[in-house]
């Protein structure tokens, strides 16, 4: 009987999901028998990535951006009674999964309450440290101290000096068994030949991702080069229409979304991690627009420019004239690092 391992992303966007797939994938390949759990667009994009696997639908976190950047931490706040009862209903329908499946263990990709006393269970996360300005110091106490109830925390970056996170990813002082397990990508590298000009990628939650995505459609109406735009929007089928010398999809699944990048010359995205992760892994020119109010995107984009790896503006700042600047810029190179799937399962 294969182990059953239930695998469990945060529907925030869909950076926690796909870098959840090399993981399903990867647990396959090693003998095991994932689960998938998760709730909306995350659970939407497993589900058509891995139509064969079971999947359980967990209580949503319901949390959304503020439209004013500035009210994003009074938004947190104002949703967190709501954040602490989703993680309390989490903890029940683990318990009930617990009595109706035999699970050998659980990867936790951030959320909160998916764990349990008498089951292996994993915590992954890019972030040691929880920036927040002047909390900072608040917001890390407080998720270090949900990450030591887990059994082990996993870490989609390398340890040393070279890496993809630094500090958030980082920290000195951290005492529950911790493995860097290198950065994490569904895709892989092909040299093919460059057809797009322009590939943008929208995701995140909203209102922001539509904020962004009205604004880009309205920069980019002058650029003279074939654009491909993917909003990122997770719906039922995938919808593709022309629109002068852009072509726009709903949503792309793994399969195209790997050859689309691999054939376009630039990305413009998020600075969400994940992003940042398969960019690296297929070796592009990107310039990144944080979310407004999100300070891991902001430290990241801000990083990776000063690092003159990839250009980057706030939301309101963007023109089309900043790709321009891309060209100065030398574009993120993948790390050679192997992850050792084996090393990291035998934990369960």
């Amino acid at each position: 009987m294969k182990k059953r391992i239930l695998v469990a992303p945060l529907n925030w966007g869909l950076g926690h999901a796909a870098r959840c797939i090399p993981i399903v994938n990867a647990l396959i390949s090693k003998g095991f028998a994932p689960v998938i759990a998760s709730d909306g667009a995350a659970l939407t994009l497993l589900r058509k990535e891995f139509p064969n696997l079971p999947s359980i639908e967990l209580p949503s976190y319901n949390v959304t951006y503020s439209k004013n950047s500035k009210l994003f931490k009074l938004k947190l706040l104002k949703d967190s009674p709501k954040l602490l009862k989703a993680i309390k209903d989490e903890k029940k329908v683990v318990s009930k999964i617990l009595e109706d499946i035999d699970i050998a263990g659980i990867i936790s990709d951030n959320r909160l309450g998916v764990r349990h006393n008498k089951v292996p269970s994993v915590f992954m996360t890019h972030q040691l440290n929880v920036l927040s300005g002047n909390t900072t110091w608040l917001s890390t106490k407080m998720h270090q101290e949900i990450i030591k109830k887990f059994d082990e925390c996993w870490i989609p970056d390398t340890k040393g000096d070279i890496n993809l996170t630094g500090r958030l990813g980082h920290a000195k002082d951290f005492d529950i068994p911790a493995k860097y397990m290198g950065p994490l990508s569904r895709f892989t590298k092909t040299d093919t030949t460059i057809k797009n000009d322009l590939l943008v990628l929208l995701s995140g939650p909203e209102p922001q991702r539509s904020l962004l995505e009205t604004k880009l459609l309205f920069e980019l109406k002058n650029y003279s080069g074939k654009i491909v735009f993917v909003k990122g929007t997770m719906e039922k089928e995938q919808t593709k229409r022309a629109l002068d010398n852009m072509t726009i999809y709903n949503f792309m699944t793994s399969a195209l979304l790997e050859k689309t990048i691999n054939e376009s010359a630039l990305v413009l995205s998020r600075s969400g991690y994940t992003t940042v992760m398969d960019l690296a892994k297929l070796n592009k020119k990107a310039f990144f627009i944080p979310t407004p109010g999100q300070f891991e995107q902001e430290y990241l984009a801000k990083r990776l420019t000063e690092m003159n790896l990839v250009p980057s503006c706030e939301q309101n700042s963007f023109t089309i004239d900043k790709l321009k600047e891309i060209n100065a810029y030398e574009g993120l190179k993948a790390f050679d690092f192997e992850t050792d799937y084996k090393d990291l399962f035998s934990f369960f």
